[in-house]
């Protein structure tokens, strides 16, 4: 589970061309946040979006939702070392449904699935891109992330290996 801020504006390419160009930009810093997590199982993936900032009550909104859905197995979030994801009223409503909280170590996005899916859905919805207006910009994310389970779905499986530097049987020479 994590969050993504995501930012309107114009995100460019490589651009080369002989004349000056002006490419417009949004005014402003509006912003979409999108707090999620990703069933490992099941690749499902729940939200809970807004438009102004993620805190502990999000997180707790998102925590209802999840146990909402009637899962009759434990479950465990895999969480990075945010603050408003280790404060105490999220702790204690993990507690109160039934979730376990896993938190990772510092400075490891590449353990956490979701950073994937939020690089991934960057580059599909963002990448190279100018969109008209904040609903525009809302729109392309809410149906990249809607068309995961199906358009995107070999994709994403590409990005769910587990490609992982080892070290075993390693000559390390002496300096």
């Amino acid at each position: 589970m994590d969050a993504s801020h995501f930012v309107l504006g114009s995100f460019l390419g490589w651009v080369w061309c002989f004349v000056r160009l002006h490419v417009r930009a949004a005014s402003g810093r509006q912003r979409y946040n999108v707090l999620g997590a990703l069933n490992a199982a099941t690749h499902e993936l729940v939200t809970e979006i807004n438009t102004t900032d993620i805190n502990a009550l999000s997180v707790c909104t998102l925590l209802r939702k999840i146990a909402g859905r009637g899962r009759r197995v434990p479950i465990t979030l895999v969480m990075d070392n945010a603050r408003y994801q280790r404060c105490a009223l999220v702790q204690d409503t993990a507690q109160a449904l039934g979730i376990e909280l896993l938190f990772l170590p510092s400075y490891s996005p590449n353990l956490n699935w979701i950073e994937r899916l939020w690089k991934f859905v960057k580059q599909e919805v963002l990448n190279s891109r100018h969109h008209q207006d904040f609903k525009k910009f809302q729109e392309a994310i809410d149906g990249c992330l809607a068309d995961m389970p199906t358009k995107h779905r070999e994709k994403l499986a590409m990005l769910r290996t587990h490609n992982f530097q080892t070290w075993d049987n390693v000559l390390l020479l002496n300096a």
